[in-house]
């Protein structure tokens, strides 16, 4: 089973190969990232490492025995005890249940070791795979937007029973 690991710099390979060969499977659903993600790849891979070393955004990949990463699971705008969930899992790797399974164990992260009370999510309406897991996960509807010039929902997800008993994050 792939496992969940917060992000590393030694990931940047792996993470790099991910996202070129998953490029064009993404922008069908999700907007691209550009060009100009690639091209300065680790100088915005260092800036995402300082935005987690300082608390604001928890970046997760999901990597496989052989080091592959399969999928990207992150906690973005992390502030007042709620953060906004954003995923994506490899088009070799869909199907399989690695999203759900990766959001679920993330809740377990963001309320014990990140404090978190609260996820927020976005959806497009045509990206019912998405909207699939944030359903299977706990997600409810909360209202409508646009992303990428498309309709879209949005979604709010309740940590409290993943907090462990008596445990403070910190």
């Amino acid at each position: 089973m792939p496992e969940l690991q917060l992000l590393r710099p030694d990931h940047a390979p792996a993470l790099l190969a991910f996202e070129r060969e998953n490029r064009a499977y993404f922008a069908a659903s999700i907007p691209d990232r550009g060009d100009e993600f690639f091209a300065r790849f680790d100088e915005l891979l260092r800036e995402r490492l300082a935005e987690q070393e300082a608390g604001i955004y928890y970046f997760h990949v999901l990597v496989d025995a052989a080091g592959e990463v399969l999928g990207r699971i992150n906690l973005m705008d992390v502030a007042d005890g709620g953060a906004d969930l954003g995923y994506r899992i490899a088009e070799r790797a869909t199907g399989r249940g690695l999203a759900t399974s990766a959001v679920q164990e993330l809740f377990e992260l963001a309320a014990n070791s990140y404090g978190l009370t609260t996820l927020r999510a976005a959806a497009r309406v045509d990206n019912a795979a998405s909207r699939a897991v944030l359903a299977r996960t706990g997600f409810t509807v909360t209202g409508e937007t646009t992303l990428s010039g498309l309709p879209g929902l949005t979604y709010l997800r309740r940590l409290e029973e993943f907090t462990a008993p008596g445990h403070r994050p910190g």
